[in-house]
């Protein structure tokens, strides 16, 4: 194997996949912790609610103001200075003994994780070749994201479960100090080693609308909104989701997995068939559309097995489908100095704005209906919207450009 594809793609994997692990931990240690700081009982739904989007809001600012100011510095080390300072973090927070502090460092992870997520967008553009894209944004940016969340649960369950929350965070902060950024350090390459860099000499370039694929590019970003209330909504609150159908102790575990597990499955015979095809608007398309009309059919059904089969089948096909393919549509579509800003602007938007937004929805809608289902079919019904935009944007964008003579 080429080795791109270890090297860069690979380690960028492992790294994605600690930067989960270190987000979603909250998520399952938050009934000890709302516990211990003293949110357990009627305030649970609104702190726990700020204190899993908290993250978010640092992200999306960051996202999008990270991946413009630092668009002229090589990104081997602005990753390696933000995976230092949120694995440091991380390792803090196993000491914090009030809201206000806990509120502080997920700021601080969301922020630092945040300007981090633009530099992988870089890397692929410059590592990998158009007709590689997806395949490489399916390494690099997708199979760390879902083994973490596929494995992440349940590998932390047990180990909150054995040792306490504050443990966990003292392991998942160390495992990003002691192990990713010695390996960041030795296996990552500068950028302009790369085969498909571009030059950075000359003026800073301009973050224009043309630059960033013209007023289209909105519907990109409305459509990323919605994907990104869909994942976070869901992601934010599965553990409590999956109680309250039934499931505990290592069933908890394994049916929080399982809607990750399922897109890592699938994820490999969608990459195939986008990047031998070519239509990848059209799979990210289907990857809004079935699983929206998926969690819309919660209602129909009694079995907590049943809703767990939809939540898993949605989620599963949508994170499959949309999420290595919205990447290659990106970096296709934006010059080549744009693509860290592009990443940042509609990962910022997306992730930490619609996520936030989600996060609050389903934990609004819990404390008024004592159901997480409640929620949940109101995102699938946000993003089918999601889905129209993203046709929407292929359709103009499948247009021929009239030529003035």
């Amino acid at each position: 194997m080429d080795s791109r594809w270890f090297r860069i793609g690979g380690t960028l994997m492992a790294g994605l996949f600690v930067a989960y692990i270190d987000r979603t931990n909250l998520s399952v240690a938050l009934p000890s912790v709302a516990k211990d700081l003293g949110f357990a009982g009627p305030d649970f739904a609104i702190t726990s609610s700020w204190a899993l989007t908290t993250f978010l809001i640092g992200y999306a600012f960051s996202n999008v103001f990270g991946g413009i100011l630092t668009q002229r510095y090589d990104p081997k080390w602005v990753a390696i200075c933000m995976m230092t300072i949120w694995s440091v973090t991380t390792f803090l927070t196993g000491f914090v003994t009030s809201v206000a502090l806990l509120l502080f460092f997920r700021l601080i992870l969301g922020v630092t994780e945040g300007i981090y997520w633009p530099q992988q967008s870089r890397f692929a553009k410059a590592w990998f070749a158009p007709h590689e894209l997806t395949r490489a944004n399916s390494l690099i940016q997708y199979y760390g994201q879902f083994l973490a969340l596929a494995l992440g649960f349940v590998i932390l369950t047990p180990i909150y479960d054995a040792f306490g929350w504050k443990v966990l965070f003292y392991i998942t902060g160390g495992v990003g100090l002691v192990i990713m950024v010695p390996l960041y350090i030795s296996m990552l390459r500068k950028e302009s080693e790369a085969p498909y860099s571009v030059p950075r000499e000359g003026p800073k370039a301009k973050i224009t609308l043309k630059a960033l694929g013209g007023a289209p590019f909105l519907l990109l970003v409305f459509t990323y909104i919605t994907q990104g209330m869909l994942f976070w909504g869901i992601t934010l609150w599965i553990p409590m989701a999956v109680k309250s159908l039934g499931f505990t102790g290592v069933y908890q575990a394994i049916g929080s997995a399982l809607p990750y597990l399922t897109a890592v499955i699938l994820a490999i015979p969608i990459s195939i068939i986008s990047d031998r095809t070519g239509k990848r608007i059209l799979v990210a398309s289907l990857g809004l559309f079935i699983p929206g009309i998926l969690l819309m059919l919660l209602p129909q059904v009694d079995s907590g097995y049943l809703k767990m089969a939809l939540i898993t089948l949605a989620l599963g096909y949508y994170a499959s489908s949309f999420t290595p393919n919205i990447w290659s549509i990106l970096q296709s579509t934006v010059e080549p100095e744009s693509i860290g800003p592009a990443s940042g602007i509609i990962n910022g938007l997306g992730a930490g704005g619609g996520g936030t937004i989600a996060g609050f929805l389903v934990g609004m809608l819990y404390q008024s209906t004592g159901s997480y289902m409640s929620g949940f079919v109101v995102l699938g019904f946000i993003v089918i919207l999601g889905g129209i935009s993203l046709v929407t944007y292929g359709k103009i964008k499948s247009k021929p450009v009239a030529v003035s003579s």
